[in-house]
């Protein structure tokens, strides 16, 4: 067994999984409480009410918790539910848990239902109101609110268009993602404060279906490794946020692979993937979305000077080609692969920008060569961008759109240029690294048991960490466990042409379109004169356990 791999090996998988499912059995029928309330008796709101008076009053004593959540739902415009559930521990009471725009809180419980309904609203608020603030800085004093961000309605998920609608206009979803994303961080970092300098960049991955955002994947971290580049497969060469978030997903996806192919039809069932009609590949339950937020301006052309847009004469052919043109990244800082600097990098690792890799997996999918030999291609609907520092998106919209314009037709059949919805929102995490934190990153997908904490430069996961895979210290993120994943999955999809490959570069070279499509989209970069892709070390492939 690979030593960087114990969450998937023999019976404790189906374990892991069941622990896992997000709707336990028995839950029972949902109370909603609509932002909109019409029910102005029961809940009244003066006019001129401001959040801030009602949290006071709570506090005072002249509100009772229930009553908060309602009014502050009609003052900020927040969707919420109070759900009746199952106790745990199968307690003999009644349980009821607060939804938040689409964020569950800890379960209440009571002897009677008015009393687990306070119990659960008291542990919502505990959470909820801390965060209040950072998502609406400035809290309005009246019941006027502005305007929701639109929606894009044409979106491509799995490889095909459809249109999808917000669930409610008032709660659009560039709000619920990083209020989910915050909450997702916010429990972790309760179980391990110790590493919360480690929180300082993230990027996470969320998946919606129908009404409710759930976090499925999450990285943060702003490094590559000083080590030589790695034969065996278990040295992480690029722990940027995004890149690491993005590893994590393809664990998710892994998961939920084991999860359809499983011969217990309740996991089964519980996975994302369906068949679809006229096609060898799953591809993404109808209604599932992907959204990736990052809490900083991803690297490269996307931080790109306004200049280049409101009087672009002005600015020389050498200065453009550097700012749009691809970059690459040595040990957290950023090069344009047309400056003379990145001819000095050959005993160094290196690796493109994030915006260039973002700009790819929006053509290719995120899924990566090994999962396309299972899944069509996964996009991302929208791109969220909680960067305080930021006052326009122009930049990302050119390097992961503009940049790609008119490819599709040269793609394989299941590939596009997916035109994700770019847009601002609340940062959901603030700067408080300490120097005996920079290097280090987080890790975590949906089904872990705890998170794992890696050290950039090292590549390799830290004494510490919560999670460690064995006494190598190989993180459950690298190639070599990533190769582990796919041979369980190819053996219980019952591919046994997958499970002679020699190798992991073999296994990667076999995903013909995939390869198809990272070839074209390469050489339409580089014919639209945006550089040339870095080519990987073979080396570091060449390993097959």
């Amino acid at each position: 067994m690979n030593p960087a791999e114990r969450p998937f090996s023999g019976a404790s998988s189906a374990q892991n999984l069941s622990r896992n499912l997000n709707t336990p059995p028995g839950l029972k029928k949902s109370h909603k409480q609509p932002a909109s309330l019409n029910d102005s008796s029961q809940y009244p709101v003066k006019a001129k009410v401001s959040p801030q008076k009602l949290i006071e009053r709570y506090q005072n004593g002249e509100l009772n918790a229930v009553s908060l959540l309602h009014q502050l739902a009609q003052v900020i415009q927040i969707h919420l539910e109070i759900k009746e559930t199952i106790a745990p521990g199968d307690l003999l009471c009644f349980a009821f848990c607060v939804v938040i725009d689409g964020v569950k809180y800890k379960t209440g419980t009571g002897m009677n239902k008015k009393e687990a309904r306070q119990n659960a609203a008291k542990l919502a608020l505990e959470e909820f109101l801390p965060s209040l603030q950072q998502f609406r800085p400035s809290l309005p004093d009246t019941t006027d609110v502005p305007p929701p961000l639109p929606l894009k309605e044409e979106s491509c998920i799995g490889g095909s268009c459809q249109n999808r609608h917000s669930y409610e206009a008032k709660v659009p979803v560039n709000m619920q993602i990083p209020h989910a994303v915050r909450a997702q961080l916010t429990r972790l970092m309760s179980c391990h404060p110790e590493f919360s300098g480690c929180a300082d960049t993230i990027a996470a991955f969320v998946i919606q279906t129908g009404s409710e955002c759930k976090v499925v994947a999450l990285g943060t971290g702003g490094f590559n490794t000083r080590e030589n580049i790695s034969s065996d497969g278990r040295i992480l060469h690029d722990s940027h946020a995004v890149v690491t978030a993005r590893r994590s997903l393809m664990r998710y996806l892994y998961r939920n692979l084991l999860m359809f192919y499983s011969k217990n039809p309740t996991l089964s069932q519980q996975s994302v993937y369906q068949h679809k009609s006229n096609s060898d590949f799953l591809c993404l339950k109808s209604g599932i979305s992907l959204h990736l937020y990052v809490n900083m301006m991803p690297k490269g052309a996307a931080v790109i000077s306004p200049k280049l847009y409101l009087n672009p004469r002005s600015i020389s052919a050498w200065k453009v080609s550097n700012e749009i043109g691809l970059h690459l990244m040595v040990e957290g800082k950023v090069f344009s692969v047309f400056s003379s600097a990145a001819e000095n990098f050959a005993f160094k690792v290196v690796s493109m920008s994030t915006a260039d890799k973002i700009t790819q997996w929006q053509v290719i999918g995120y899924q990566g060569a090994l999962l396309s030999h299972f899944i069509e291609p996964i996009y991302a609907q929208s791109i969220l961008i909680g960067d305080s520092c930021c006052s326009e998106v122009r930049g990302m919209e050119f390097s992961v759109c503009q940049r790609m314009e008119g490819v599709t037709s040269q793609l394989p059949m299941f590939y596009c240029m997916m035109r994700p919805q770019i847009s601002l929102v609340p940062s959901v995490a603030n700067c408080t690294a300490g120097s005996n934190q920079l290097t280090l990153g987080i890790n975590w997908s949906e089904g872990d048991i705890a998170l794992e904490v890696v050290d950039g430069l090292e590549g390799k996961t830290v004494e510490e960490s919560p999670f460690k895979s064995g006494p190598t210290l190989a993180s459950r993120l690298c190639k070599a466990a990533m190769l582990h994943r796919f041979k369980l999955v190819a053996k219980e999809a019952q591919r046994h042409d997958l499970l002679v490959t020699r190798s992991y570069r073999e296994a990667k070279r076999m995903a013909k379109p995939y390869q198809e499509a990272k070839s074209m989209l390469r050489a339409y970069l580089c014919q639209n004169g945006f550089g040339s892709w870095l080519e990987k070390c073979s080396v570091s492939d060449n390993f097959s356990k």
